[in-house]
């Protein structure tokens, strides 16, 4: 067996750039996987991958150019069903012997831990790279995260475009092979325009060079990626400003190049009068082009852009840029200009015309219902009502302006823009564009109590009322976002202390759509929906690297209150790192046990004239000199000192375990002893399950 570097390339028409880095990383991934279950390789870290707008590529050195051969071993019956009283093979015997192609007089008598067994030994001999590419091809292809395949010519191949070409080399080896209608050579193509047709990779790993030098092709992702920021950031500076971080745009715009080139490009200084956000998404969403902001955050009129021909007419290629931005440039200041001839408010009953679900009305439906809504959680936050209500029913009243009819995603933004040009309170504008956060995991929160409060009732009109008309979303598929509504709730609740119930807002929740859209939402509806929320606490918690185990021990016991979890949890994340919490840990979960065997509900009375015994008399005065205590620290939210106090039970809690027999024979004696077992672990019950901290 021989080693060498392993070098696929699949080449095919223009790939989609806004998923070139998702098909990347999965197609690395895959044949990773696939090799290191071949046990081809022994490890895929040293793997690099590659893609372009035209190829996916990976190279993974010291791939064998043969599996090992493997002894397997099989285990039959046992020896005494496999032979009669005579000795004689029973069918199990020779059912077995059959199975592994032998004799029963060829098989092994094993000892193993359940008795002598029949066993035999198969070599198998390992198959050679050339064997198993291609269907590790094919898997691979299948796996790959595609929305949407598609043919073409005559054949059935399916891809996320047309493939025009394999490249497969091991070594200087070609691994024959043939996948999605094309079969594999040493041959690749650059540069759509900057390369002259065919090439030969005489070895794996001279693929990079090879690409590179012969084929204008920066093969690499990474590198593309770096190169295409370090031009933009030293075209910005050239001009006295510098661009803002925006890892979606640079990743489409790496996807859309194979070998980047830099221009800069001017438009007229008169679009500034334009709210720079709506300037920013003309460039950045339209026309895939890099925004220039000074050092106060202001937008510059010019543009970054990347070219994927190195033209030799560049002066002419930034002329056609800045003609073709210049188009969109004016639409927006034509928007813009537009919008202001009609406040926001007027805006608002035409709404009606714009549906927000089929079961649950228009979207002016909701204004109402957001409007109501907002005012009551307000009350709770102790919010200005009135500003609230007012930035909630104007919070839609942008989505059909023109501005936002052409620019989607400035949603919001607009309304801010607007609601300031009509002379509404500022706080009323922030609600508008704020009720909208966070857009995204890791998102900015509202700001004031007010938008807090419209933030709020926006997310659970959406939650609360598609859930009850079309269900939990199930699998991957969210098509409403409710998974993220939840989230946004959760995050507004504890991230700015809104000691809330989840119960008391999806009812109030409910109870608006009741009056005013005739709604009816159940009580089972509204439980399962408090569970919906609650059920996104533990991967909100595990992107935040806290680990499972406390997670699941406040989850067994939580409240309804989310902040109220949180601060149970942080005690328990500080709790876990104690020295006494393994042992109590695993008290709890051997309290637990004891108490789950009764056939009969546990009472926490305890006889203390009936306690006997030295180890069960300390632990009661040790819990009874911090049980009141302790109530009181948790009762006000404090469980972290609440939590410290308790590990001091460490000893007598061991003490009592190691020499009191709980289960006594004595009546009596048992019904005290578990009483005092249940005064503990409903005490520890008050912050979490901590049985289940206890590492398997």
């Amino acid at each position: 067996m021989t080693k060498h570097s392993l070098l696929i390339e699949l080449g095919t028409e223009e790939l989609p750039p806004k998923t070139l880095k998702k098909l990347h990383d999965a197609f690395a991934k895959e044949i990773i996987n696939g090799l290191l279950e071949a046990q081809l390789i022994h490890s895929g870290d040293e793997a690099q991958a590659f893609a372009s707008p035209r190829r996916l590529a990976i190279l993974v050195p010291n791939v064998l150019s043969k599996q090992a051969d493997q002894d397997t071993e099989r285990l039959g019956p046992a020896v005494k069903a496999a032979f009669d009283a005579d000795g004689k093979p029973t069918p199990a015997a020779t059912g077995f012997a059959k199975s592994c192609g032998v004799q029963v007089s060829d098989l092994a008598h094993l000892d193993t831990d359940k008795g002598k067994r029949l066993a035999y030994t198969i070599n198998e001999t390992g198959k050679a790279l050339a064997e198993l590419l291609e269907g590790l091809l094919e898997q691979t292809i299948k796996r790959l995260p595609i929305a949407k395949r598609m043919r073409w010519g005559d054949g059935d191949a399916e891809f996320v475009r047309p493939v025009k070409w394999l490249l497969t080399l091991h070594g200087e080896q070609v691994i024959p092979c043939k996948v999605l209608g094309v079969s594999s050579t040493n041959k690749s193509f650059g540069h759509r325009f900057h390369s002259k047709g065919e090439l030969t990779v005489h070895s794996a790993d001279q693929y990079q060079q090879t690409l590179l030098e012969q084929g204008h092709v920066i093969t690499s992702f990474e590198q593309r990626k770096k190169l295409i920021l370090s031009l933009c950031q030293d075209a910005a500076r050239s001009l006295g400003g510098h661009i803002e971080d925006d890892p979606n745009l640079l990743d489409e715009v790496c996807g859309l190049v194979e070998y980047p080139s830099t221009i800069v490009g001017d438009f007229e200084h008169s679009f500034l009068d334009v709210p720079q956000e709506c300037l920013i998404s003309s460039m950045r969403d339209h026309q895939k082009y890099f925004h220039v902001i000074d050092d106060d955050g202001k937008l510059m009129p010019h543009f970054i852009t990347m070219s994927n021909i190195d033209s030799s007419k560049p002066k002419q290629v930034k002329e056609g840029n800045e003609k073709v931005l210049r188009a969109r440039l004016s639409d927006a200041q034509f928007f813009w200009e537009s919008d202001q001839k009609i406040k926001l408010a007027e805006r608002v009953e035409k709404l009606n015309s714009v549906m927000f679900h089929a079961k649950l009305g228009s979207t002016l439906d909701k204004a109402n219902r957001l409007q109501q809504l907002s005012g009551e959680i307000a009350k709770l936050l102790n919010a200005d009502q009135q500003l609230a209500q007012r930035g909630a029913l104007l919070a839609k009243a942008d989505l059909v302006s023109d501005m936002v009819g052409e620019f989607d995603e400035l949603q919001g933004v607009m309304g801010h823009y607007y609601a300031n040009l009509d002379g509404e309170p500022k706080i009323v504008g922030e609600c508008i564009e704020q009720h909208y956060w966070p857009k995204f995991a890791g998102d900015q929160l509202p700001d004031s109590l007010e938008a807090q409060s419209v933030a709020l009732a926006d997310k659970l009109d959406s939650l609360v009322g598609i859930y009850a008309a079309a269900g939990a979303p199930s699998g991957d598929k969210d098509p409403y976002g409710l998974r993220r509504a939840a989230l946004s709730i959760l995050r507004i609740l504890i991230e700015k202390d809104h000691s809330l119930d989840l119960r008391d807002l999806i009812s109030l929740t409910s109870a608006t759509y009741m009056e005013l859209q005739g709604l009816e939402i159940d009580t089972e509806t509204q439980a399962n929906i408090v569970d919906f929320v609650q059920g996104r606490l533990l991967p909100l918690y595990q992107s935040q690297n806290v680990a499972t185990l406390p997670i699941k021990s406040v989850l067994a016991v939580s409240s309804n209150k989310p902040l109220d979890f949180h601060q149970r949890l942080m005690a328990i994340v500080a709790f876990s790192n104690a020295n006494e919490a393994q042992d109590l840990a695993a008290a709890n979960k051997r309290i637990s046990n004891i108490l789950k065997k009764q056939s009969a509900e546990v009472q926490s009375d305890i006889d203390v004239q009936a306690l006997d015994q030295a180890e069960e008399i300390s632990l009661h005065d040790a819990l009874k000199n911090i049980e009141s205590e302790c109530q009181q620290l948790f009762d006000h939210g404090e469980y972290q000192k609440g939590l410290s106090k308790l590990a001091n039970l460490r000893t007598p809690v061991d003490n009592f375990f190691e020499n009191v027999m709980v289960m006594s024979d004595e009546p009596s004696q048992q019904a005290n002893r578990l009483a005092l077992l249940k005064r503990l672990q409903d005490l520890f019950l008050r912050v979490a399950d901590i049985s289940l901290l206890q590492q398997n």
